[in-house]
């Protein structure tokens, strides 16, 4: 099981010698937090890791667990398998499998809760042990298992999700837990009308290294950005940079055909194609396309590019945001993805292109200085709220501690 921590060793997990260790004493004040992820690619990780690390800043604890490998059998094993392999290969299946499962609307359709519940056990241990204040799904899975615990009385401790997705689909909803935080106010809306849970808006969880609340963004810059400036200048003279996103597991449709289009626009096709190296190296034949590898640096990245052409509604686009990148969804995957990038759009935050025309249009008009792309990285900033997601967190905390 991967732990993360600052109080449990990053080795330790259920079962091993660690699981007699005693959890060290709280400072005044401080709360314990324990995060509950997946390892769905690499978004909710990122969030999670993000959250974690602005508890541990401020004096309190936070550990991470993958909500998948709390699962007996293997069984997170298998539906990550699964998933990756449906976005990447069978990109069909998974709209079918949204449809059934994960849209929003009215209407008896099965539900997360007996899948989610065989990982019940597991998470009560590591309850027992870390001794939470409150307990913080970023994926949907996990949501439902700690709303199921909830209802039942298993889970003593508060449960407040964190809905990562623009467009928030039913998986993510039980009416167990005891708060929602949205991306959103649209979001937190859809929210208390399916479930009439209290609800609140603090927007996305985004490091400070992409410019969210600092001066860096639109308005500064990231110490690796000179470094990725002087390397496309060098793979593309002259051309515009733009950042093609296809997520951790690199699921695209179509990716060569755009980056051809827009090589022979003029522009610098920056492929982002995470881990999966097959579609690396055939990206790296297309003339004219830079396709690195796993990216460290994504914040010095979109920094020196101009534009971000997306897929996913994920958080890639949402750092991009961050950093006062324009955002463009083109061609996006099925399910979740396609009701994001649209979501998305719906808000101002973004623009949809349909075909490769509209997106070289789209791009002339927000990689060039002036009116538009101001207005159309002003309008992205607007997601972002003061109110961080932490705050209430710990607040709700200390309302338990006093009810």
């Amino acid at each position: 099981m991967r732990v993360h921590s600052s109080s449990v060793p990053r080795s330790s997990a259920p079962g091993s010698s660690a699981r007699a260790a005693a959890v060290p004493p709280l400072a005044e004040d401080g709360r314990r937090l324990l995060i509950l992820s997946a390892s769905m690619g690499a978004g909710h990780d990122t969030v999670a890791a993000e959250l974690a690390r602005r508890a541990r800043e401020q004096g309190h604890q936070a550990e991470i667990l993958d909500v998948l490998e709390l699962l007996p059998y293997r069984l997170g094993t298998g539906l990550r398998l699964f998933y990756q392999s449906s976005v990447r290969h069978y990109p069909w299946a998974y709209a079918g499998l949204y449809r059934l499962f994960l849209r929003r609307g009215t209407g008896s359709r099965p539900s997360g809760v007996p899948l989610a519940r065989l990982a019940g056990h597991r998470l009560a241990e590591r309850v027992e042990r870390f001794r939470p204040d409150v307990v913080v799904p970023v994926f949907h899975l996990a949501a439902q298992l700690t709303g199921h615990l909830r209802a039942r009385g298993a889970l003593r401790v508060p449960s407040a999700v964190y809905v990562l997705d623009f467009a928030v689909h039913r998986q993510w909803l039980h009416p167990g837990n005891d708060l929602y935080l949205c991306l959103t106010d649209r979001a937190t809306a859809e929210v208390r009308e399916d479930i009439r849970r209290p609800a609140l808006t603090v927007g996305p969880c985004v490091s400070p290294d992409f410019g969210a609340g600092s001066p860096s963004g639109p308005h500064g810059d990231s110490p690796g950005a000179d470094a990725w400036r002087l390397l496309l200048e060098r793979h593309g003279p002259g051309r515009t940079p733009v950042v093609l996103s296809c997520g951790a597991w690199g699921a695209a449709t179509g990716l060569a055909t755009t980056a051809r289009t827009l090589t022979g626009h003029g522009y610098l096709p920056v492929v982002v194609c995470g881990r999966n190296d097959r579609l690396r190296r055939a990206l790296s034949e297309v003339p004219g396309v830079l396709a690195p590898g796993w990216v460290r640096d994504m914040p010095g990245l979109l920094h020196a590019a101009r534009a971000l052409v997306d897929n996913a509604a994920g958080q890639t686009a949402v750092q991009s945001l961050a950093a006062g990148l324009p955002v463009i969804g083109h061609r996006p995957l099925p399910g979740h993805g396609e009701e994001g990038v649209r979501r998305m759009a719906d808000l101002g935050l973004t623009e949809v292109a349909g075909d490769e025309r509209e997106l070289c249009e789209a791009l002339d008009r927000l990689t060039t200085e002036g009116e538009a792309r101001r207005r159309r990285i002003a309008y992205g900033l607007t997601v972002f709220r003061e109110a961080d997601p932490l705050s209430r967190l710990l607040a709700l905390t200390e309302r338990a501690e006093t009810g």
